[in-house]
């Protein structure tokens, strides 16, 4: 199972809370992760990539084992850690301003 923590406003969207597991099919992956993610909260298609280029949105980040993910390529592996449940995939808004 992969643990998926989301930001307020993802989690208030999909009626979840702090944090989702999720079946990956595979190999685990931000891709296959975001699929799944998508399949089981369709309410989410389109708030965390686009859904014509599949980019990541601006202001959301991914982070795993203390580490940015967010431009790493989406079908890189992610962390042994992430795919054994022992450390969350956290999906984080970016705040922006001055």
């Amino acid at each position: 199972m992969i643990r998926v923590v989301l930001p307020h406003h993802l989690r208030t969207l999909a009626h979840v809370g702090t944090e989702v597991q999720l079946e990956v099919d595979g190999t685990a992956t931000i891709r296959a992760v975001l699929d799944a993610l998508e399949e089981r909260y369709p309410m989410l298609r389109g708030t965390i990539r686009d859904q014509m280029t599949m980019e990541r949105r601006p202001f959301l980040r991914f982070f795993a084992c203390a580490e940015d993910l967010s431009h790493h390529s989406p079908d890189e592996a992610l962390p042994e850690a992430v795919v054994s449940g022992r450390e969350p995939l956290v999906v984080l808004g970016a705040i922006a301003g001055g």
